[in-house]
């Protein structure tokens, strides 16, 4: 009873409580502090005005709970012996050397209902990480819950600001024991134009003051020669890793790829993580209690994952027709997607857009989970978004919780009003 009476109180706030915990202008002071460069967060503000929403979202601490108990349990699924053989069948080269890596960054999205948190997805380079922080960095109390939230469960920002340099360097210890972290690349295609470009450069920032060196470069600028990785000649101790080629397989990485199987530098995220833990296709095992426990996993660990991930399951020519018949209740996404690019509500979605799901490679099902709203005050007009929520984690433990705000079918940062938004526990 208590449960429900603080969800239903959560609920409340998130509806209620229009008014706006992050002004513009400490917002840009904070971004100018955590990059070193004056006028990066007005530039970043007037860019990308959609990046950030400057509305917190409120959360149970029980729903809080839960999410980082279904992190650690599906962190020690995955690493049982049968789910790994099964994850990495037909997983690409890349991802078949384990180098005892974690892979930073790890993301767990989540949306809350009636119920308590719904597993969406997993992501093994979750962005906006530190781009959270610099909204934690300078939250203001909106309202009185918001001050109790506050005082009461708000992160130490100073010390996630240390833990994220260290999640690097506990990477390189863990593949290459004893050699210091002294130069990485942040690599991603073109980032110059990406538009997470600011996290890149917030990030690069983080590793000078940590007295780590760095470069933001496309992975065509790096050489692997002689069991080496370099960029102009440096050896590239780490490559922190933001590309979506999952497993490394387009010609253009190759490079990359080489010098990964390899092991010639520390390549994290891993192609081996998003293969073993962010696959879509394992949502079909993850909300089946049978499939994990005949995997190896514990009744508790089975019937509690299997409890907060919706049903889902594989698209097949054996199913194609009943999903198409009820496809109002699923939510459709290719298995090694990201960016809710090529998913589909089904109650959207045309017969033309779903003879192209039968013709793609692999394409699951979820049965949909509304995700919660939060009420936003956009130019003095009330409106609602949607919201779910994301845990950032490191070998299972949480780092940091953060909420993104949108309209329409997946999150787009294209929703005035809309963004990463910070979350409060009350």
């Amino acid at each position: 009873m208590e449960s429900l009476t603080l969800r239903l109180n959560a609920e409340r706030l998130n509806l209620e409580c229009l008014c706006k915990a992050v002004s513009d202008d400490k917002l840009a002071q904070s971004l100018d502090r955590r990059s070193g460069k004056t006028g990066f967060g007005a530039g970043v503000l007037e860019n990308r005005p959609h990046l950030f929403s400057r509305t917190p979202v409120f959360v149970t601490k029980d729903d809080a709970v839960m999410m980082a108990d279904m992190v650690k349990a599906i962190e020690r699924v995955s690493r049982l012996p049968a789910w790994v053989q099964a994850a990495l069948e037909d997983a690409p080269q890349a991802a078949k050397r384990d180098f005892k890596t974690k892979s930073v960054f790890m993301g767990y999205d989540f949306h809350i209902g009636p119920q308590g948190p719904l597993l969406i997805e997993v992501n093994t380079n979750a962005g906006g990480a530190y781009l959270n922080l610099a909204i934690l960095d300078v939250l203001d109390a909106c309202c009185e819950d918001a001050g109790r939230a506050m005082a009461d469960h708000h992160p130490d920002v100073k010390k996630l600001d240390e833990a994220f340099v260290e999640i690097f360097r506990a990477e390189m210890q863990a593949q290459k024991p004893g050699q210091a972290l002294a130069f990485a690349a942040i690599v991603d295609d073109d980032p110059e134009s990406q538009y997470l470009l600011p996290e890149f450069e917030l990030v690069q920032a983080s590793f000078q003051r940590a007295g780590i060196d760095s470069v933001i470069v496309d992975p065509g600028a790096l050489d692997y020669q002689g069991g080496l990785l370099s960029h102009q000649g440096r050896i590239v101790d780490l490559v922190y890793n933001r590309l979506v080629d999952f497993g490394l397989d387009e010609e253009r990485h190759a490079q990359l790829r080489m010098a990964c199987l390899d092991g010639a530098a520390v390549v994290t995220p891993s192609p081996r993580a998003h293969a073993v833990l962010a696959n879509k296709r394992h949502l079909t095992l993850l909300s089946d209690a049978d499939a994990l426990t005949a995997l190896g996993a514990s009744a508790d660990d089975a019937n509690m994952i299997s409890a907060h991930v919706p049903r889902s399951v594989l698209v097949t020519p054996e199913n194609a027709d009943e999903l198409w018949a009820k496809r109002k209740r699923w939510f459709f996404k290719p298995a090694s997607g990201h960016a809710g690019k090529a998913a589909y509500r089904g109650d959207k979605m045309t017969r033309g857009v779903w003879q192209d799901i039968l013709k793609a490679d692999s394409y699951v099902a979820q049965e949909v989970a509304p995700p919660a709203e939060r009420g936003v005050m956009v130019e003095g007009i009330a409106a609602r978004m949607k919201s779910d929520i994301r845990l950032y984690s490191y070998d299972g433990d949480g780092l940091l919780m953060a909420a993104r705000l949108y309209q329409g079918q997946t999150t787009n940062f294209r929703t005035q009003g809309g963004g990463f938004a910070p979350v409060l526990v009350v």
